[in-house]
């Protein structure tokens, strides 16, 4: 069975290649919630299986893996900064500030019922004038990204600490995300 993941993201088909797997990459086009009614687990989670139900209609006979990542801060989702301005307010209301990253995975496989998980993990920014986020921004592409940072390439920039899975804060937490898929490879 192969793996397909429901995503674009080079973030996480990079590692789940790191990982050792093999992956093709189906984009969902499913509509994603947006709402703040949910809590961040129960968004991340509905908008994983979105995605999941709806390349696994595609590929029934794969293993299908779908995730999203949502940021969450004093009651308010950061989402995909729909522009510039957008993406400096983003990383000037985090900065400073300890804000959840949580992840919401939906693997589905043939002949089993959805495995369904998430994880949270708590970021933490460091302090930065105004002139420190605009370089910041500069040196990365926002605009695909929640919350409109780079963890994969922070190199200690913007990120203070992170509690919690690293690759969560990427995009996928790999410990539960290679437990999972253990699990499903059928035995030799």
């Amino acid at each position: 069975m192969r793996l397909v993941l429901a995503s674009a993201s080079p973030r996480r088909r990079d590692l789940l290649e790191a990982a050792g797997f093999e992956v093709v990459c189906v984009p969902s086009g499913a509509d994603e919630l947006e709402t703040d009614s949910l809590s961040p687990d129960a968004l991340a989670l509905e908008n994983a299986g979105l995605k999941a139900r709806a390349v696994a209609a595609l590929y029934p006979n794969d293993i299908v893996l779908a995730a999203d990542t949502v940021v969450f801060f004093d009651g308010r989702f950061f989402g995909k900064p729909v522009d510039a301005d957008d993406a400096f307010r983003m990383i000037s209301v985090l900065q400073g500030r300890t804000h959840e990253v949580v992840t919401g995975v939906v693997v589905i496989a043939p002949g089993r019922g959805p495995e369904v998980f998430s994880e949270s993990s708590r970021v933490t920014f460091r302090p930065l004038t105004d002139s420190g986020v605009a370089a910041y921004l500069v040196s990365i592409h926002p605009y695909d990204k929640a919350g409109a940072y780079a963890a994969q390439d922070d190199d200690g920039r913007l990120i203070a600490s992170i509690d919690g899975s690293r690759t969560n804060v990427i995009g996928l937490p790999m410990e539960k995300v290679c437990a999972c898929l253990d699990r499903l490879r059928p035995s030799a």
